[in-house]
């Protein structure tokens, strides 16, 4: 098991984690939360070894080998697939003492049949043969097709170098496997595939991420940096549970915690007024004294918040146009390739628009060409009155100024848009308090944007987009890098906003709660697509088993042409019972889990009823029952914890019952 002993953690002289202990059992999947900056990261380079605890100790297993995504890539000229097989230390340890062996045998020819022998045995243990075709499949989980998986790492932009360092991390038979936003650099078909790859990941997981959905799939533990007193460092609190029960736990620790410190601030009073009154009288003087060290010893509880540092909406957008923009039999490209063919679709003030899609199937190029970015290549690309688009995207980050602060990049918004739309210009106090919406609040509003980390630099474009009042929304992959506050802050002003609005995104959080359709970029062309997005997570898993199934398919029909008939129908009989026989095998496990957790979730849930029928008798919060409270609502949590643990179990159980071929 992993174990924090008292731990105590600094970058530099500042404390980030102070006297943590917990422990993780094997097998865990732990997901990361907290605020940027608490000592998420701070903790993974002290797992890894490469930071000295000020105070305490990590204990885990002798031997345990760690698994963690490299923040930079080697320009390389080997392939991709060669780069994700390095993963596997000790599957090159073996390639090379068989290389070497071979190039230089042993002078005895039985000791060299002897170790020839033993390293071939160690290739099968740790299924080396198997090797490149495990790579190849985790290359194209994450998005290289089979062309890609050849070419040099060298040539390979930032964002999909780190996919391969990501591919690499994946391909190590780690015990412990450190994931630091892993999704950042994904789109959503790739998160969709390494949630299931990890579900199925035998080791022990902690994972660092802002994507609500991701980590609601993957964990089952959540560690908390609470770091609640802003005097002092994060306590680590771990939770048992997703994180929607992470969620409801941590909503009654604050009841609770409020209602604790409403009951200390009365005591406190008392005591304040008893000295204040009697201190200096002298029959009263030593009861007064010891009062004073009463309140002195008393452990302070602060007062339960959870505000978020964010507070933005956007503007009604001027005009009310009936039709935004239309594509008629449009096409796009880039030099002589088409991307998208026949593309045909009206935007109206009210549409509200996800796309889905591959990685490389259009997307970013449909978005650009609504922009007005790209120019179509046929077809027609029309305006409608008052249009006015506001557009996110990644590459937008590097047009910051690097030495201007984040004031004046507003300031020079709000001049252009007094010249061209005749906006009033804003003093600049209304220019700091907007721009306090998004957390830049005192001296931090003047600082170059050159220091701003990657979250800060995404906050302050988005920050730019609200300020233009567009009726027109484009959003492509706008919460990279962005915490979970924000990303919440973010949610809640699209809802409210009344343009027209078209995203492309991973966090399938904004996809659900801010979208009315979900279109489709697939094999050239734009559809609607009929579904949500656990359907769009069906679809792709039938994509990916399409190829295999046509190959087996063809492969049968012509091994039945070289069989004479009969015999052809004897075999597929056999077939038949043997593949249903494969199946009742495969499932069965899956089956006695399924039925395991039934009868789990039946006694939990009794308990749980029974529970909330005394929370809900006046008895509950009798006085002469506030210790009892108190337990039985820490009991509710824990079991509503453990009943959402084995729903989610039971549902996952259920899912691949049905995937089982």
């Amino acid at each position: 098991m992993l174990r924090l002993i008292d731990l105590t953690l600094a970058q530099g002289s500042v404390p980030l984690i102070e006297r943590a202990t917990l422990t993780i059992n094997p097998g865990r999947k732990v997901g990361i939360v907290g605020a940027n900056g608490a000592g998420k990261s701070t903790l993974f380079s002290a797992l890894r070894g490469l930071l000295t605890a000020e105070r305490g100790d990590i204990s885990m297993p002798n031997g345990w080998v760690i698994a963690h995504v490299a923040q930079e890539t080697p320009p390389s000229e080997a392939t991709a697939l060669d780069y994700a097989l390095d993963g596997d230390t000790e599957l090159r340890s073996i390639e090379a003492a068989l290389d070497a062996e071979t190039r230089v045998p042993n002078a005895n020819p039985t000791k060299h049949g002897e170790i020839l022998a033993h390293l071939y045995e160690q290739m099968e243990h740790v299924g080396g043969y198997a090797a490149p075709a495990r790579a190849a499949e985790l290359l194209a989980g994450l998005g290289f097709e089979n062309e890609m998986q050849s070419r040099a790492v060298a040539t390979f932009s930032g964002g999909w170098r780190m996919r391969l360092n990501l591919a690499q991390a994946l391909m190590c038979r780690s015990d412990l496997l450190l994931l630091d936003e892993p999704t950042n650099h994904l789109d959503l078909d790739a998160v969709l595939w390494i949630e299931d790859w990890l579900s199925r990941y035998a080791g022990t997981l902690m994972v660092i991420t802002h994507d609500r959905d991701f980590i609601d799939r993957v964990s089952d533990q959540i560690l908390y940096f609470d770091t609640s007193n802003p005097k002092g460092p994060a306590k680590l609190k771990l939770y048992t549970g997703n994180y929607s029960s992470f969620e409801d736990q941590r909503t009654v620790e604050l009841s609770v915690q409020q209602g604790a410190f409403e009951k200390q601030q009365r005591t406190i009073k008392h005591l304040e007024s008893f000295i204040t009154r009697f201190k200096a009288k002298a029959t009263k003087a030593a009861q007064a004294q010891s009062r004073v060290k009463a309140l002195e010893k008393l452990e302070r509880i602060s007062a339960a918040h959870v505000d978020s540092p964010f507070n933005f909406s956007f503007k009604k957008p001027e005009g009310e146009p009936r039709q935004l923009l239309k594509f008629a039999d449009v096409s796009l490209g880039y030099d002589d390739k088409n991307i998208l063919t026949d593309v045909s679709f009206s935007l109206l003030p009210n549409s509200r628009i996800g796309l889905l899609g591959k990685n490389g199937a259009g997307k970013s190029t449909l978005v650009k060409a609504i922009a007005g970015e790209l120019s179509e290549r046929t077809g027609e690309r029309i305006e409608g009155q008052h249009l006015k688009i506001a557009y996110f995207a990644q590459h937008q980050l590097e047009q910051l100024r690097n030495d201007e602060s984040a004031l004046w990049h507003l300031d020079q918004l709000d001049k252009m848009l007094s010249e061209t739309r005749g906006y009033p210009r804003a003093r600049e106090q209304e220019q700091r308090n907007f721009l306090g919406g998004f957390d830049f609040r005192g001296d931090r509003v003047s600082e170059a944007v050159g220091v701003f980390s990657g979250g800060e630099r995404a906050r302050l474009v988005l920050a730019l987009l609200v300020y233009e009042r567009p009726n027109l929304l484009l959003l492509d992959e706008p919460t990279n890098h962005l915490d979970m506050d924000m990303r919440q802050a973010l949610t809640l002003a699209l809802q409210d906003y009344e343009g027209a609005l078209v995203v492309v995104a991973h966090d399938r959080h904004i996809l659900r709660a801010c979208c009315d359709e979900l279109w489709l970029v697939a094999d050239g062309a734009v559809k609607p697509f009929d579904g949500d997005l656990d359907d769009y997570r069906d679809w792709l898993r039938e994509q990916r088993v399409k190829p295999a199934k046509v190959k087996a398919a063809k492969s049968s029909k012509e091994a039945s042409k070289a069989v004479p008939e009969v015999v052809a129908k004897q075999e597929d009989k056999r077939v038949d019972a043997e593949e249903r026989q494969r199946l009742a095998t495969a499932r069965r496990p899956m089956q006695k889990r399924i039925d395991s957790i039934e009868k789990e979730l039946a006694k939990f849930t009794a308990t749980r009823d029974s529970l909330d029928a005394w929370l809900a008798s006046e008895l509950a919060y009798a006085a002469e029952e506030a210790s009892t409270l108190g337990h039985k609502t820490r009991q509710r949590g824990e079991l509503a914890a453990k009943i959402a643990l084995l729903e989610e179990e039971w549902m996952q159980k259920q899912e691949e019952m049905q995937w089982v071929r």
